[in-house]
């Protein structure tokens, strides 16, 4: 087998065919929130479709499959938290999003506390979101890498550029729809590898199943307890409760996902895309560990390097190029490659709407000049798409697994964000200077616990979090028993 000509050309043309449809479905933009909302018409099933394809796409397709390769299933453990963390989203702060016009997540952090803290978080924001989907960038690029034997740099620059084309037209209606229907096509292809490594498989049923269960692939949950927990990332206990809080972090105060929540209609509209999109992230999960095991099996779990491979995530791009039939590649590469792109357009609209509402809006005053503001949120898309090209080659000597790569930078930031904005929705008190110095001392605990590398990363939110609310709630404390006695 191979990649053929039918398989490349089949690539193409779907490729072509999805950023057609992505212009298509966006429309003709006429104001910011045209472009950045998207008119806030768009259904709630596919808002939830597009969470899913956004957050997960390249990552889950590429390297949850080499992860479980070289462990098992109980990364699923953090999967589970994610729905956990997506419900106390639903319930702590979508209600305080729809209470007033919010155009980004970080409005509320005006709102509740002043203006300094809504620009400290973009700010905060642009530079995780540039980092971990520059990581996201160049998982793209690997499976691309693999078919055309082109270097990474070409490769992440060919991507860039096809997803900023519809991104700059179609605005983020256009990137959602696109979304919605990739996740179909990607979720379709995976399950066809796995049929096919199944049906391949020496032994049949039994003997895949005997082989992958005497190596230890099959175990699900970890319930050891113990003085190593804290270095455990994939513990039932760092597992869930990890997940639940760089979910809560991710898909409630990540302007990538928050953007999205707010096409919906409604707060019911919201709710239902949140927590719909948990649930499917589940069994997305399983099925891309499932196809590890399976990799497993089939190369007779072999080194990563004696397939002739640099790293783990390369493992399954190997065998939808070599191991599958004409034209099943071809489709499921170029599933792959246009979700791939649906989540980097996501990146570069969200960073963008940062920049302009965020940053740029409040401080040049302009707000009736319609057509001037539009034109410079694209342009703010095409530097988004650049700076993304920049950090992807950046991260090209990686050894570690993008997945945990992107999960890990997410986590220098997300606990201090994560904890500002629970600080707002929970307590009253706080004022803006206690939320900023909270806010800081969360992301410098957190550089301090990771460069030393003294937890799992799965802990690195939960304690970005308690430290951020420690901080901001004795600091208002403080100013509280100050005043009290100076009256």
């Amino acid at each position: 087998m191979g990649f053929s000509t039918v398989d490349y050309l089949i690539v193409l043309i779907y490729l072509a065919a999805v950023a057609a449809f992505g212009i298509l479905q966006g429309g003709k933009q006429r104001s910011v929130k045209d472009y950045f909302l998207g008119k806030e018409t768009i259904p709630w099933w596919i808002v939830c479709f597009s969470i899913v394809a956004a957050e997960t796409s390249t990552l889950t397709f590429i390297s949850i499959p080499g992860l479980a390769y070289l462990t098992n299933l109980t990364f699923l453990q953090v999967a589970v938290g994610y729905l956990i963390g997506r419900i106390a989203v639903s319930v702590l702060f979508l209600p305080a999003y729809y209470k007033g016009e919010l155009s980004t997540a970080y409005a509320f952090l005006e709102t509740r506390f002043g203006v300094k803290t809504r620009r400290f978080a973009s700010v905060v924001f642009l530079f995780t979101r540039l980092a971990a989907d520059g990581v996201r960038l160049f998982a793209t690029a690997i499976p691309l890498k693999l078919i055309l034997d082109i270097d990474y740099p070409v490769a992440i620059l060919i991507l860039a550029a096809v997803a900023f084309i519809y991104t700059f037209a179609g605005g983020v209606r256009g990137v959602i729809w696109v979304d919605a229907v990739q996740m179909f096509i990607y979720l379709g292809g995976a399950l066809v590898a796995a049929l096919v490594l199944v049906l391949s498989a020496d032994g049949g049923l039994s003997g895949l199943f005997q082989t992958v269960s005497s190596a230890g692939k099959l175990k699900l949950f970890d319930v050891e307890f113990g003085t190593g927990l804290l270095q455990k990332p994939y513990s039932i206990i760092s597992g869930i409760l990890g997940g639940a809080f760089l979910s809560m972090a991710s898909h409630g105060t990540d302007q990538l996902i928050v953007q999205r929540v707010l096409t919906t209609k409604s707060l019911q509209a919201s709710r239902k895309a949140l927590i719909g999109s948990g649930i499917i992230i589940i069994f997305q999960f399983a099925i891309f560990l499932v196809v590890g095991v399976l990799l497993y099996a089939h190369y007779g779990g072999v080194s990563v390097g004696d397939l002739g491979l640099q790293r783990a995530d390369e493992i399954f791009p190997l065998f939808i190029i070599q191991g599958l039939p004409q034209g099943i590649s071809g489709l499921i590469i170029a599933g792959l490659m246009a979700a791939a792109l649906s989540t980097l357009a996501g990146s570069m609209s969200s960073i963008a709407s940062s920049v302009v509402l965020d940053l740029w809006s409040p401080m040049a005053g302009v707000e009736a000049d319609e057509p001037r503001v539009l034109l410079i949120s694209r342009m703010a898309t095409l530097v988004a798409a650049i700076v993304l090209v920049g950090a992807a080659v950046f991260f090209m000597t990686t050894s570690q697994t993008v997945v945990e790569l992107a999960l890990s930078i997410a986590s220098f930031t997300y606990g201090g964000l994560l904890g500002t904005f629970l600080l707002g929705v929970l307590f009253k008190r706080p004022v803006q200077e206690d939320a900023l110095a909270a806010f800081v001392a969360g992301i410098l605990v957190m550089v301090t616990v990771i460069s030393l590398k003294l937890v799992a990363w799965t802990w690195f939110t939960l304690i970005g979090v308690i430290v951020t609310l420690s901080v901001g709630t004795l600091l208002s404390r403080l100013a509280r028993n100050s005043s009290a006695r100076d009256s």
